[in-house]
């Protein structure tokens, strides 16, 4: 008899949860079963406010009208076409539309189905641009510790994450990694970006002199450090490492998996910092969460580097099979209309002085070594419990989720990015209950 017979409809047995403790889930199951706009509601019927937009990708909130009705449109019109030799033209749309949107000089779009694709798909672009330009000697790869670069070879290769990376043997060779710009003692409390630590960046130079320039290919690092704890960059950090990259000839990619699309204030962190890099790396908001889909942002000369030699010939050995995938591509078009619609890239803009101060009232209370934000992100610090490290925070997610507020916890600290149609009365929500749970943490 076959095994599936015997399986009822809601055994938890058979799906193996990511990045989830699955014997505790699955003991104390946490079920959301319907959304809108800034609450999901439980198998019981609960409400629970998002304070994290998901995962760091529903920036509109949840199932938004125009969102939801073009992706039904699009799938009863033509539900796939192939994206090898053949296109359809909602794809051709979305990538001028983000061009649109995009820091000026990246013109050129390669869609993919996630943030970890995308990553692996700018480290390619980057070895491959440099082979084509007969510069292979550029092979080495430049991450940053406690970077998250997704879960792909390649991404936890420059990523920093030790959890991460280390049941997976060697990994890419010719990788290194600049320090991370996290410093409790001199910055702690900080306001939107920290005054110390811009001097970190000179470690790309240590890095640069040690391998030697003609062997760098390009660094890659998050604007803001999302999934590590919510790490701002010093003032000036992000500007040094671009002077050092066009020094020597390295090109400087940004992942802006979570930053983009609004969550700082400015449609990217590019925009907010004033640093255009070479290689940008999206996805989660680019379709607002309800359809993978990840999209790769190169500057024209690198694009028009790899459009030599026969035309018949294809000049990038790179794909997926549902790069561009149609319904995918309907969703990032209504994405990108309702953020423009209703001014949500750069409304953390006007609610991140509200934001800022509601996180920062919750100063002094028990446990809190850190309180950190910028545009509608914020992260809460709390002291670690003595052997026992992520216990305390883990233990505040799920106080959280029962007193009806979703947040999200790395190591020991609460990380909180709602969606953008965040409203005050949502805030002190957040902040108030949050209040109430740090106080009863052991």
């Amino acid at each position: 008899m076959s095994n599936h017979l015997n399986v009822t409809p809601n055994d938890l047995g058979a799906f193996w949860m990511p990045f989830t403790a699955n014997r505790q889930f699955k003991k104390a199951p946490r079920m959301f079963v319907a959304a809108r706009d800034m609450h999901y509601q439980t198998v019981d019927g609960r409400q629970v406010l998002d304070g994290t937009a998901g995962l760091w990708c529903v920036n509109a909130g949840h199932c938004r009208p125009r969102i939801t009705e073009a992706i039904q449109q699009q799938a009863a019109e033509l539900d796939y076409a192939p994206a090898f030799q053949m296109g359809h033209p909602k794809a051709f749309e979305l990538a001028n539309a983000l061009v649109g949107v995009a820091p000026e000089g990246l013109n050129h779009v390669f869609f993919t189905n996630s943030g970890s694709e995308s990553v692996e798909t700018a480290l390619k672009v980057a070895l491959a641009y440099h082979r084509v330009k007969g510069d292979g000697s550029r092979f080495r790869l430049i991450g940053r510790e406690r970077g998250y670069h997704g879960v792909n070879f390649g991404g936890i290769s420059v990523g920093g994450i030790v959890s991460n990376r280390k049941m997976f043997g060697t990994l890419l060779t010719g990788v290194d990694h600049l320090p991370h710009t996290h410093n409790l003692a001199k910055n702690a409390f900080t306001r939107g970006e920290p005054a110390h630590g811009a001097e970190l960046a000179d470690e790309l130079e240590r890095i640069v002199t040690l391998h030697d320039p003609s062997t760098i290919a390009a660094v890659i690092v998050e604007p803001v450090a999302g999934s590590t704890g919510v790490l701002i960059p010093p003032k000036g950090y992000l500007q040094k490492l671009r002077e050092i990259t066009r020094k020597y000839g390295i090109l400087l990619i940004f992942d802006e998996v979570i930053t983009g699309f609004g969550r700082l204030g400015t449609p990217f962190a590019a925009d907010y910092f004033g640093v255009i890099p070479d290689i940008m790396v999206t996805a989660k908001g680019l379709t607002n969460g309800v359809i993978p889909m990840g999209a790769v942002l190169v500057k024209s000369e690198i694009h028009d580097a790899f459009m030599q030699g026969p035309e018949h010939l294809i000049e990038f050995m790179h794909g997926y099979t549902y790069s561009g995938n149609p319904v995918a591509s309907a969703a990032g078009l209504a994405t990108l209309e309702t953020y423009k619609e209703e001014g949500l890239l750069t409304r953390g803009a006007e609610m991140g002085k509200y934001w800022e101060d509601g996180l920062h009232s919750l100063k002094g209370e028990r446990h809190v070594i850190d309180i950190r934000n910028i545009g509608l992100v914020g992260a809460i610090e709390l002291e670690p419990i003595a052997g026992q490290p992520t216990k305390r925070a883990f233990a505040a997610f799920v106080k959280a989720f029962e007193a009806g507020i979703l947040i999200r916890t790395t190591g020991d600290i609460i990380a909180l990015s709602p969606p953008l149609i965040v409203e005050k009365s949502h805030i002190d929500t957040l902040v108030q209950t949050l209040r109430d749970i740090l106080k009863t943490l052991e």
